[in-house]
């Protein structure tokens, strides 16, 4: 039986995605899951020596100590009444932030990391914060970011409907073997898809699209997709497309009402390339696996 015993939340006191913690909470309310949320303290967090109230530390020492001390005070009050219900372990430690959240992950074995990707707003919209990416390059789990939206979502998180992008290559298998399990345990729609490469050869004026090659390759991924599903067992819907990764993959989630996107982390191909556009450009969270 599919499950997700741990999620370990990262969390920045400052910079909370409200939308990132309720998909927090349902994942964790379906499966039942503890939820690690992880605070982590870097040498910036002590050199800034921000401190609450009129405490005035003695030596360095002592300041470091004090940082600690609210830093858990604050962590031990954090999302209480997000996370009513839930099992919270609140686990703050010392560190690079990306490097402590991969090696907490193992050492807490977490079957999911809940990132946010630092852009909420709409200037933000095209960054991809650094330690995410790291955690997105390192980790063994799987990482779930959230959407990027200008406003907050219209209607109540809830996995209804996935979409899966895959590349055909070897790590296609495991994407699709995990969205299926992961779409059964909430009965929800699964469909896969596919973006070829478009086909514009140059010719007299410029580049020219032709119809004809595009058409081969859609018939030859889709032909190559019912084979792979007929392997694993799976009837996932089909779609098939051509042109830019990112761009399409967004459309398609959006045409299909998904509320959660699934990419693999291969070792080469085009998603792997296009990774951190798919999750830059995504108005639903993305969770690579």
């Amino acid at each position: 039986m599919f499950t997700i015993e741990k999620i370990l939340l990262p969390v920045d006191f400052q910079d909370v995605s409200k939308p990132l913690i309720h998909q927090a909470a349902v994942l964790a309310r379906h499966f039942h899951s503890e939820i690690v949320m992880l605070h982590v303290l870097t040498p910036l967090s002590f050199a800034a020596g921000m401190l609450e109230g009129s405490y005035v530390p003695s030596s360095i020492t002592d300041l470091q100590a004090e940082l600690l001390r609210q830093a858990q005070k604050n962590l031990n009050q954090f999302l209480a009444v997000e996370l009513s219900g839930l099992v919270v372990k609140r686990l703050l430690l010392e560190g690079e932030p990306a490097r402590t959240i991969v090696q907490s992950a193992d050492q807490e074995k977490a079957g999911l990391i809940i990132m946010p990707t630092h852009g909420y707003r709409a200037f933000r919209r095209f960054l991809l914060g650094s330690v995410t990416a790291k955690v997105l390059h390192d980790s063994q789990c799987p990482v779930w970011t959230g959407a990027h939206l200008e406003q907050p979502p219209t209607r109540a998180f809830a996995v209804r409907n996935i979409v899966c992008a895959i590349d055909l290559n070897e790590h296609s298998r495991k994407t699709i073997q995990w969205a299926a399990h992961f779409a059964a345990a909430f009965q929800a729609g699964l469909t896969l898809i596919h973006i070829t490469p478009g086909v514009e050869p140059y010719a007299a004026g410029g580049y020219v699209v032709e119809p004809a090659w595009n058409e081969t390759l859609l018939n030859c991924a889709t032909a190559d997709i019912a084979e792979l599903q007929k392997e694993i067992g799976t009837s996932a819907k089909v779609a098939v497309e051509s042109g830019e990764v990112a761009e399409h993959l967004d459309q398609a989630a959006q045409r299909a009402a998904a509320d959660v996107l699934i990419i693999g982390r291969p070792t080469s191909g085009r998603l792997r390339a296009t990774g951190y556009a798919i999750i830059r450009e995504s108005h639903v969270p993305v969770l690579s696996v």
